[in-house]
């Protein structure tokens, strides 16, 4: 059998082509659940699962190929679709899904509430403040700044929507560009808001974001005033990056903030 790793993944040619093995322990049963969940909505093609366990993932093999405009509005009408698949609530796990997940190489709790600023606030953005603080990358007059960010959401969030089937993790990187279109990878899906997948492809890039954007937004209109809302959604990703990374992500979650005082 052929071979082709690097880092945690691991490239393995079977009898119908190529699979890729990823080492995840303690991530693997959440991401597996979180493929199939997406991949449930028929809306957005989602890498395939061949098997996993508590600690490993066994996946199709993604053939890439260059992103093209046609691509990128096909995605928007996708994405817009695997919105309005819907989740019971904020915070509800995929089926067959851990409470305590995943995003990146952080945890990430998957914790129920029924209106989106409070538990927008109470888990997606405080735990992770806290787990800046202790590490250093924060201190504490800065975790006030977030604190009181925290007490604004419910003025600044906008209109009340319904829980979205979210991937949780949509950055560039997890967007894989193929001759077929795009195929999502690596989720932290949840039950969230729909603007903070659009506000993770903002922050970290997208190609032909713009012509994505303009076709979801034409499949399902978005609320008036999501643009001035980004900043908002953007507060989770970065912390997590903050923790992970350190300082710099911390520097602009602080930014992210201050936008919203």
């Amino acid at each position: 059998m052929r071979t082709r790793s690097s880092g945690s993944l691991v490239e393995a040619e079977v009898a119908d082509g190529w699979v890729v093995v990823k080492h995840a322990p303690g991530a693997a049963v959440a991401e597996a659940a979180g493929l199939r969940w997406l991949a449930s909505a028929d809306a957005v093609p989602v890498v395939g699962v061949r098997g996993f366990d508590d600690e490993w993932l066994v996946l199709d093999h993604v053939v890439s190929a260059r992103p093209t405009v046609a691509a990128a509005r096909s995605f928007g009408l996708g994405l817009a679709r695997l919105h309005a698949a819907g989740a019971p609530a904020f915070g509800s796990p995929p089926p067959g899904g851990p409470v305590e997940a995943w995003i990146g190489r952080a945890p990430m709790a998957n914790v129920t509430g029924a209106e989106w600023p409070r538990w927008y606030a109470e888990q997606r953005v405080l735990p992770y403040v806290r787990r800046a603080v202790d590490g250093g990358v924060l201190d504490g007059g800065e975790a006030g700044v977030f604190e009181r960010a925290c007490s604004l959401f419910a003025s600044v969030a906008g209109p009340a929507e319904p829980p979205a089937r979210l991937h949780g993790d949509l950055w560039n990187g997890n967007v894989l560009w193929t001759a077929d279109g795009v195929c999502l990878i690596d989720p932290a899906a949840h039950g969230g808001h729909r603007e903070t997948d659009l506000a993770m492809l903002h922050l970290f890039g997208c190609p032909h974001l713009e012509e994505m954007l303009a076709a979801y937004d034409s499949a399902a209109p978005l609320a008036a005033g999501w643009r001035a809302r980004v900043a908002l959604h953007q507060l989770f990703p970065l912390l997590v990056h903050a923790v992970l990374f350190g300082r710099s992500y911390a520097v602009q979650a602080l930014a992210a903030a201050r936008e919203l005082l």
